[in-house]
């Protein structure tokens, strides 16, 4: 099932826009000048619902590793 959550890797500020565009399966950067231009058009809503969804949305979970022993 797919999550949507801000990725620790390929974000540039806080990660909403890669985030919203992996679970889109559309490009990070097509999802970011969608943004701008929104952001533009509504003069400047879209900056408070950056920060809103920022703050909203979780962290991507760390991968954790297995423990390997070094012990044969």
């Amino acid at each position: 099932m797919k999550k949507l959550e801000r990725p620790r890797k390929g974000r540039l500020l806080g990660g909403v826009c890669a985030g919203i565009g992996t679970y889109f399966d559309l490009d990070p950067v097509l999802v970011r000048i969608l943004w701008v231009a929104l952001t533009v058009a509504s003069v400047g809503i879209g900056v408070i619902v950056y920060i809103a969804a920022w703050i909203l949305m979780p962290e991507e979970e760390e991968e954790k590793t297995p423990a390997v022993s070094a012990t044969p």
